[in-house]
Order: structure tokens, then sequence, then C-alpha cells
């Protein structure tokens, strides 16, 4: 038995998130249905993490076992013609058997994109979110850096998904600005359910001056999700990167996703 782990990327926009569903299209399930084809034998692909609907991957890692012997280095093209224009596969590497992408992941990394400009552009409509009131990028980035650290993140975690702790470290949160364009970037060991389109729309109430970064601190320690900014929409939000030992980790460090909307 082979364990094959993929590096793939998406447009969310068509799917109902990355977890099957049994009445909605599902990346997970798009996936497995071109996995089966190929490998002539059903299979269970495994996520590095579920994504909301809408929501897009520019680097996503997923396994799934088979005693099926082609090739891995043609298993990306043999996926790829059989799943839609908006699923990419772009590299495949050989697991150990234990390798799991989700428990595996040492630490992710999401982006969300903001298109901050009073005229909106069509192409960028599910690609990043439309904010047309004026954000100043510096105040979002200093309210970003109280993100840093160990702390509980109940605080911007939407009630959803159960987990053990809502404890994570987070290792960095940034924001800039490149035109219209404004970038956060967070990158943690772990994410809560809506963490981070929490984590940015409280730094979107800073640059409001609905609070002061100076505040974000107390406010994690209160965990109150109704004292922090609001669950900014989807479609401004991508997993990024993804760290991994061994071989998966030099697969996911491929060439550079595309970091434009």
């Amino acid at each position: 038995m082979r364990n094959i782990a993929l590096r793939l990327a998406y447009d969310g926009s068509a799917y109902h998130g990355w977890q099957t569903q049994a009445s909605e299209a599902t990346v997970q399930q798009t996936l497995e249905r071109a996995v089966e084809k190929t490998v002539q034998h059903p299979v269970h692909v495994t996520g590095c993490g579920r994504t909301d609907a809408g929501v897009h991957a520019l680097s996503y890692c997923a396994n799934f076992r088979t005693d099926c012997a082609i090739p891995v280095d043609r298993i990306p093209l043999a996926l790829n013609s059989r799943l839609p224009a908006d699923i990419a596969v772009q590299a495949a590497v050989e697991a150990p058997i234990e390798f799991n992408a989700i428990g595996s992941c040492i630490q992710k990394e999401y982006i969300y994109k903001i298109h901050n400009s009073r005229i909106r552009d069509p192409f960028l409509d599910c690609r990043a979110c439309f904010w047309p009131a004026p954000l100043d990028a510096e105040i979002m980035d200093k309210a970003a850096a109280a993100f840093v650290g160990t702390h509980d993140f109940a605080a911007v975690r939407s009630v959803g998904t159960e987990t053990r702790t809502t404890v994570r470290t987070v290792h960095w949160c940034r924001a800039e600005r490149t035109g219209d364009i404004i970038t956060v970037a967070v990158c943690a060991n772990g994410f809560l359910y809506n963490m981070v389109r929490a984590i940015v729309g409280t730094l979107v109430y800073a640059s409001d001056g609905k609070l002061a970064p100076e505040d974000i601190p107390a406010l994690l320690d209160r965990g109150d999700r109704r004292l922090t900014g609001p669950t900014m929409p989807p479609q401004g939000l991508y997993m990024h990167r993804l760290w991994y030992e061994g071989d998966v980790g030099k697969m996911m460090e491929g060439p550079a996703p595309h970091d434009h909307p």
C-alpha cells in the first residue's frame, strides 16, 4: 500500500468548502472522484484542514492510500485530466504510510485580501473582499502584532467545530498594502473556526477607531467574541503555505504559489 501526498490549488468560488457534504459540491468529493477514476478503486482523501464555502487555496495538501502502481510523477497529470479547471494538482510525492495531511502538519499560513477602493473591480469579485471605506494598513499592522504569541483565541472564534482547547500559537500576523490591495497574513500552529476572518475583522475595527491596537490583549483575555471585530466575508481568504517534515515538506516548498488574487 502506498500513501500519496498531493499539493493542489483551487478557486473555492463554486464549492461549499472542502469537506464532503450530502447535497453540495465540495472540493474533497470532486478530488476523490478524480482519484477513484485514476486508481480504479474507492479512496478517502484526507485534507490538511477545512476551508469554508467560497474560500480558496493557493497551496493545499491532501493524501490518500492506494495499491495502484502509477508512477508518482504521472499522478498530477492523470488527476488534472479528470478535474475541473478550478482545481489543479501541482505535485505528488510518496509519503510515509503513517503520514496524515492534517495530523502531520507543523504550521499553516492563511492570507486574507481586501480590495480597498471606492471602485469595484469585477475581476476581484470572488477573489478579494471589496471594502470601499478607507483603511489604514499601518494601524491594522500594529493591531495584528497583538495577536502574535500563545493565547486563548476564543475571542476570535465562531461557534462551530468542537475543539479540545482554544489556545493556539500565532507565529506571525501582519498587514501590508500594495496599491488597492491590503493583505493580512497569519501563520499559526493551528486555527479555530473563522479565526482568521475574525482577526481581520478586528483589524478593520482598529482602522475604523472602534478599538485601539492596545485593547487587543485585554480582549483576548476576556474571551468574549462579541467584543472583537466582525467575521469577514469568505472570498478574501486563502490557505497560502503549509509546513511538513521530509519529502512532503520539500514538495510543499515547490514553485511559489501565485500571490495575486
